[in-house]
């Protein structure tokens, strides 16, 4: 799943290549992609680009009085291809993508460990001055949404997004609003996006290997020094992750997340830090990663 970092650098790249280029075009692939029926992509047609940022996982293109949002959900990225690719470049069919196509329910979401498309089909184009912005969903089930919109406000998701870590205002009065005094896990509080925008499995895994602490503790057990550990752990790296994405290519960004990652998907493996073995654990439908030397007890192993 995309996440914040890796989201930053796509939307710098975005910003770069796209600010000041007229849309000639749209096409929408998937309609179930799109959530704003009564605003089709068309309408972005005859526009230009303005540049791009991002709310939390989100991707706003800002357009001439109009937004496109972009919700990249599980599997969805963006790529570019040349214009003589033609109409079907990137395209997938339904048949392809299986039955599954187009579920949305955790129930049948399964874990990361989902069918993902080798060459994942668009799901909608943009074409643009000498090229077209394609996205992407290497899901078996479309996880990518579509908003246009007057503002980004409009979309739900950015309306309830909580502060980001990010955010140069970020801080450690931030934490201790949505951590202290919650009697609830600390690793479903670092995903909940209402509380910190841009955190997902992969990176709520490395925050708290980074703050040395255990994945299923309760928010309202952490003293004022664990609370700084991970106020600390959330700014760092989350910010070392951003630089060092910062010239890659879009098809190499979500490789180089995964290269560097310290526990998350390293189950069985050695701690780069202390050397003991990185165990899994299944939690909330998902599989994550935690080391037991550096982050103690109590065991996550089950933890829902």
């Amino acid at each position: 799943m995309p996440e914040s970092p890796e989201v930053q650098a796509l939307v710098e790249q975005l910003d770069e290549r796209l600010a000041g280029c007229l849309i000639h075009s749209a096409d929408l692939i998937e309609f179930r992609a799109l959530k704003t029926r009564a605003r089709p992509l068309s309408t972005l047609v005859g526009r230009a680009v303005t540049g791009a940022r991002r709310f939390g996982k989100f991707v706003d293109l800002a357009l001439e009085e109009a937004h496109l949002v972009v919700s990249l959900g599980r599997h969805g990225w963006v790529r570019w291809a040349d214009t003589e690719r033609g109409d079907d470049a990137g395209r997938g069919d339904d048949a392809e993508r299986g039955d599954d196509a187009g579920r949305g329910d955790d129930a049948e979401r399964g874990d990361d460990a989902a069918e993902v498309a080798a060459d994942p089909p668009a799901l909608a184009s943009l074409t643009v001055d000498g090229s077209v912005v394609e996205f992407t969903d290497a899901g078996s089930w479309v996880s990518l949404g579509l908003w246009v919109v007057g503002y980004p406000g409009e979309v739900p998701g950015i309306a309830k997004l909580g502060p980001d870590p990010l955010d140069a205002a970020f801080s450690r009065v931030d934490v201790d609003r949505a951590v202290a005094h919650r009697r609830k896990q600390l690793k479903a509080i670092l995903q909940e996006q209402e509380s910190f925008a841009g955190i997902g499995n992969a990176y709520s895994d490395e925050i708290l290997h980074r703050a040395r602490l255990s994945p299923v503790a309760h928010g309202d057990t952490l003293t004022d020094d664990e609370l700084e550990r991970l106020f600390t752990a959330m700014r760092d790296e989350l910010g070392e992750a951003v630089r060092a994405r910062r010239g890659i290519p879009i098809d190499g960004l979500k490789q180089a997340k995964t290269d560097a990652m310290r526990v998350h998907g390293r189950g069985g493996e050695p701690c780069p830090v202390c050397g003991g073995i990185v165990e899994d654990f299944t939690f909330g439908g998902t599989t994550a990663q935690y080391c037991p030397v550096c982050q103690g007890a109590p065991s996550p192993k089950g933890a829902e």
